[in-house]
């Protein structure tokens, strides 16, 4: 069984276990991505303009996300997709930078509320999504518990592909960075049944 396979499989009994669990990179930050994602990225290419992005329904959160461990970045989130099946080639939210003056496209992201009815344990590109948890305050209400997962096409995240926080993303100075904790895991309402 190869590394990565060992990886998933330990990090899908720690998740189903309700454990939070840091992975090791699943795919290194200088490995290409794998053909599925290097379609997506291509597909999303476009949106490396913010305003060809709200002009297609992602609205910005304005705030830039960051942790002790590392940062998200300003999301853009796209209501039209939020449902209970993820799908590969519609992220729910892109994810930027900011650089100067600028914005650029650093990652994108699936969100999937629990309220949508979606069943445990969702998975993408055979990774499973993180959670479910609670909201990340102040940004996306507490009682929001959701599943998310990260996906880093467009800047190397050296904690891995799907890793939440990449630490070679900053986020500036000012009334709209938040540095936030980690959002607390519970438990999906189905597996306590």
């Amino acid at each position: 069984m190869r590394m990565t396979s060992v990886l998933r499989l330990l990090r899908t009994v720690c998740l189903a276990a309700g454990a939070s669990f840091i992975s090791a990179p699943l795919v290194n930050a200088n490995d290409p991505l794998p053909p599925e994602l290097e379609k997506l990225k291509s597909a999303l290419e476009k949106y490396k303009d913010p305003v060809v992005a709200v002009r297609d329904g992602y609205f910005s959160t304005l705030g830039c996300v960051s942790y002790a461990t590392g940062t998200m970045g300003v999301h853009f989130l796209n209501p039209a997709l939020i449902g209970p099946e993820p799908d590969p080639m519609k992220p729910t939210l892109l994810v930027y930078e900011p650089t100067g003056d600028k914005l650029e496209l650093v990652a994108v992201e699936w969100l999937i509320p629990l309220a949508t009815g979606v069943k445990p344990n969702p998975e993408l590109f055979g990774h499973p999504f993180d959670g479910p948890m609670e909201g990340h305050e102040p940004l996306l209400p507490a009682a929001l518990h959701h599943y998310d997962l990260h996906a880093w096409i467009f800047k190397p995240n050296p904690l891995g592909l799907f890793h939440p926080v990449n630490p070679d993303v900053k986020c500036p100075e000012g009334p709209y960075t938040f540095l936030e904790e980690p959002p607390k895991m519970i438990p999906h309402p189905a597996s306590s049944k």
